[in-house]
């Protein structure tokens, strides 16, 4: 077990190093946080910023975090002090990320194909306004229906 939890870390890490040398990486979508936008089992195209700049509200990124890289919508772009903070949120999440500045962000999402285990596919265009509660909802949804089907 503990060998693939380093597997899985270094994965990780180097995700973020080609992302951050300017190469693009495609990594698959797990949880529920950007749904309906991002299903699980989308595979998801991931490019540096430097290629188009820095985001904009209602762009999706992919955020470094210790376990690796979380996917979220852009909802602010806020200056403090004269730095630039990103306040981020998954479309289907009860609340806000912590604020980020550029450097947390690793590179935006610029496409999601459709696989076997998820053939729908992801709307990753620029939504400035997610119908979060509405989201959270279908969410809850989605895990009681789980529930009951794995009961019988």
């Amino acid at each position: 077990m503990k060998n693939k939890r380093n597997y899985s870390k270094s994965i990780k890490d180097m995700s973020i190093v080609l992302l951050a040398e300017g190469k693009s990486i495609r990594m698959k979508a797990s949880g529920y946080s950007m749904y309906p936008a991002i299903k699980p089992g989308a595979l998801l195209l991931v490019e540096p910023l430097s290629i188009k700049g820095r985001p904009v509200p209602g762009e999706i990124v992919a955020i470094r975090r210790e376990n690796g890289l979380v996917v979220h919508r852009i909802t602010k772009r806020v200056t403090k002090n004269g730095e630039t903070w990103y306040i981020a949120r998954g479309d289907s999440n009860s609340r806000a990320d912590h604020p980020v500045t550029i450097d947390w962000i690793a590179g935006r999402i610029i496409k999601a194909e459709p696989t076997g285990e998820n053939p729908v596919p992801a709307d990753i265009r620029i939504n400035k306004n997610p119908l979060y509660f509405i989201n959270r909802i279908r969410v809850i949804f989605i895990f009681i229906k789980k529930k009951i089907v794995t009961a019988q």
